[in-house]
């Protein structure tokens, strides 16, 4: 029997081909079938309707539990965003003070030193849009300055933005780290609320859906596809 796919002869896309995440949630939704089988085990006598009911409880606990692992996550990645923020912040002046910066630089950094700047600069974000949203603008306002510094080999001597420089690299490889971990825990539970029979009888009469892995914006998608070097 040959292989149903063979790497030799193909077909292939020379063209290549490009993954989106896709942005919508999964409701969880059990039939009459999961109906008649819990009836079917009372039926059957106490015993197994109530073995069945703990493992119902049980399952509840266990969805409840990964839900908050799920906001432990997501905070994770918004503290790594708040430190790039105060970063952002720090520097933006300093680099200000040697070179005429683009004025929607400092409006971005006015922006979060007030509070309008998002998850790092006014707490935490209300749902995964959100925190995207706020990482995006973050990315952008440090694309817009970072060029600048680069542009003046006398500010990468400064200290204070060498420094900066070298927790920015390291914070993005941490919310990168934070972003995985994050999407492994969707993953799971992904998996669980459609684990049937007892998780994903829980999930569906408790109104659960599917979650969304972190995803990266279009400006992003658009310059990792440019040239660094």
């Amino acid at each position: 029997m040959a292989n149903e796919l063979d790497e030799m002869t193909g077909p292939v896309n020379d063209a290549g081909r490009d993954i989106h995440v896709i942005d919508r949630q999964i409701p969880v939704k059990v039939g009459v079938g999961s109906t008649i089988f819990e009836v079917a085990l009372w039926v059957c006598g106490i015993l197994p309707g109530l073995v069945f009911l703990f493992m119902k409880i049980s399952a509840k606990n266990y969805l409840q539990r990964l839900q908050q692992k799920l906001q432990q996550d997501a905070s994770q990645i918004d503290n790594y965003l708040e430190q790039r923020v105060q970063i952002l912040q720090n520097v933006a002046p300093l680099v200000q003070k040697a070179v005429d910066l683009d004025k929607d630089v400092m409006t971005a950094v006015a922006a979060y030193r007030g509070g309008a700047g998002g998850s790092a600069a006014a707490g935490a974000p209300s749902s995964d849009a959100a925190r995207n949203a706020a990482s995006g603008a973050i990315d952008q306002a440090f694309g817009r300055l970072f060029p600048q510094v680069e542009a003046y080999p006398e500010l990468k001597a400064h200290h204070a933005i060498a420094d900066a420089l070298q927790q920015n690299a390291y914070l993005q490889k941490e919310i990168t780290a934070a972003r995985a971990l994050y999407n492994d825990t969707v993953a799971q539970w992904n998996a669980d609320i459609f684990r049937w029979p007892t998780k994903m009888i829980v999930a569906a009469r408790s109104g659960y859906t599917t979650r969304i892995p972190f995803t990266a914006s279009a400006e992003t998608r658009q310059q990792a596809r440019g040239t660094f070097f």
